[in-house]
Parts: structure tokens; sequence; C-alpha cells
């Protein structure tokens, strides 16, 4: 089976490094919209246009199922997009349903995501179906995405920048932190690092991915002790028959290869977060 994979940029590559584990036989292209990252901060319009020219582009591909590994995208266009054509898109959205159901009532949830991804209604009737208790509070990242994008994960400035940004919140009231924006998933030391061990990191990624093999009848392979590190540019390629494109390019060269080697290594290291 062919599974389309996209997002903005890199930070749907934490899907797609997630359906390598549970979905491991399928053949995948991954689609990076490197020209119009981030989407978190664009308009709705626009978002919308990017998305659908992109499904049209991986329905062209011939792929059985599309999965919009971005929240900003899923949020403004993936209704839009599933009236239009005929063929299985999932979305995402950010995992607050399982960090309310797994953490004590007494205590308090952070999600981050994008600015787009905080103001639209799908988050807010999301909130009002599973946030009875009022446990959920809402910080804008917009700048993780870039930083991730230029695989900046441990520098000073990243580390002032997420610090900054957690310094209104009394941490030692929350729990859980909710990575609702698919770069978010790269800096989990950093957050360690800051919040400590205690809070529970949650994505989308795992329950996304489940959904998938559920929605196309793929019998999931779940083996949480297995390691999936890539040592040459053309292992990312022919390992999990994957096809990489950013923007409608297909990605063949090893330099540009190696980017995607190495940010999908880093997903395997941020497992043991």
């Amino acid at each position: 089976m062919r599974i389309g994979i996209f997002d903005s940029g890199m930070g749907g590559l934490s899907v797609l490094h997630e359906a390598y584990h549970l979905l491991s036989d399928q053949e995948y292209i991954f689609y990076a919209d490197t020209e119009h990252v981030p989407y978190g901060l664009k308009s709705e319009e626009e978002i919308k246009g990017y998305v659908d020219e992109i499904v049209r582009f991986l329905i062209g591909k011939g792929v059985d199922a599309i999965v919009i590994a971005c929240n900003t995208a899923t949020s403004v266009a993936a209704s839009y997009v599933r009236k239009k054509y005929d063929l299985p898109i999932l979305g995402m959205e950010p995992a607050v349903k399982p960090a309310v159901e797994n953490t004590s009532e007494e205590s308090r949830i952070l999600v981050m995501a994008t600015p787009v991804t905080l103001r639209e209604e799908k988050l807010a009737s999301l909130l009002s179906r599973v946030d009875n208790l009022h446990r959920v509070d809402l910080l804008e990242m917009p700048m993780l995405v870039t930083f991730a994008e230029r695989e900046e994960f441990d520098s000073d400035e990243v580390k002032e920048y997420i610090t900054k940004q957690f310094s209104p919140y009394d941490i030692s009231k929350y729990s859980a932190l909710v990575l609702g924006c698919t770069h978010f998933n790269y800096f989990k030391p950093l957050y360690r690092e800051i919040l400590g061990d205690s809070i529970e990191l949650v994505d989308g990624n795992y329950g996304t991915v489940r959904h998938l093999g559920d929605v196309m009848g793929i019998d999931i392979k779940n083996d949480a002790n297995s390691k999936i590190i890539f040592n040459t540019p053309q292992d990312i390629v022919v390992t999990h028959n994957t096809t990489y494109y950013e923007s409608g390019y297909e990605i063949t060269d090893n330099n540009r290869l190696s980017k995607y080697l190495r940010m999908l290594n880093r997903l395997e290291l941020m497992r043991n977060f």
C-alpha cells in the first residue's frame, strides 16, 4: 500500500518515523512544503491552497491514503480536502484527550502549538469535549518550527526561547506537556532539562499512525524495543521504500537526503524521552 505523508517542513518526519515502527511494510511518499514553511504564520486561505495542491500532487502519485502530518494544516484544511477528494485523508490534532485521561484531575496540562492551531475552532471544539474541568492552558511556540527546520536543537538561543516561553507558568502545577506541532518532537531533551522528569511529554504521532492502520486495515507492528538507525542517505530511501519530495520536486541527491537522515536518526533518539 502506498501512503502519502506531508507537512509544511521536517516536522512530519516524526509521523513517518512512527510509521516505520508500526507499519514498516508499506510504501511511503513524504512531502515537505519547504517553500512555504512555516504554516503557523500563514493565512487560512494560503494554507488551504498549499494543502489542496499537495493532496492533488500525492493523488497523482497513486497514494491509497494521505496523512496530514501537521496540526496547523489539519485544523485549517482537513475538512476542505476531505470533501473534495475521494480517498482516506487523516489529520492530526493536539493529543489533549490522552493527556486529560491519563493525568490526575488536580493537575494542569500545557498545550504548545502554532498560533494558527491555537486560534482555530477545531481546537476549541476539542477542548469543549474533553476538558470539562478546564485544566488546559495554551502556549504559542512558533519559533520552534524555524529552529527545527535549520536543525538548531540545543543552542543557547533555543534554550533561552523555550525558557522564556515557559516562564509565566508555575510548572509544578502541570503533569503533562502536549506537543501540538510535529516539529516540537525534536526538542524533548530541552523540555526535560528545563521542566524536569516529572512532566509527561505527549504527542499525537502514535495515535495517528494507529488510526491509519485501522482505517486501511493494516496490522500494527508494535515492538517498543526495536531501533531504526540509518547509516547512509540511500538507507532512508531503500530500507522503508520511501520517496521524498520538497514542494513538488523529488529529492535524490545525497547532500539533501543527508538532512533527512540526521532528522530521522534524531527522532529515534527522542523515543527515549
